[in-house]
């Protein structure tokens, strides 16, 4: 299992949750800063060699996002809330449909 944590509280827009995603995942540099980009980056965990993220994920692990401060993010942009949620939802659904396990788990903190 792996794990990444991002501070909701860093978060005010949608530029800064890219930019928090970005760094936490290790995003290329030309990563789109959008929802598309981000489902992109996310469905290659267990291909080193897309170079879409910093992990390498066993066929069998799990990647916890743990969201710090996620009370006061629902607060001040309840759409990025909604959108995690959605996408990595998204997510799962196209490594399911790929014959995998889901691989995104969302930890609200």
């Amino acid at each position: 299992m792996a794990n990444i944590r991002v501070d909701a509280d860093a978060i005010t827009g949608w530029e800064s949750f890219h930019e928090a995603f970005k760094q936490a995942m290790g995003f290329p540099g030309f990563y789109g800063m959008n929802m598309d980009a981000w489902i992109d980056c996310m469905s290659y965990l267990h291909d080193e060699d897309a170079g879409m993220t910093r992990f390498n994920l066993d066929v069998t692990e799990t990647l916890n996002i743990e969201i710090a401060a996620i009370e006061s993010l629902n607060v001040r942009c309840p759409e990025i809330v909604d959108a995690l949620i959605e996408c990595s939802a998204f997510v799962n659904k196209r490594y399911l449909e790929a014959g995998k396990r889901p691989v995104l788990a969302l930890v609200f903190l």
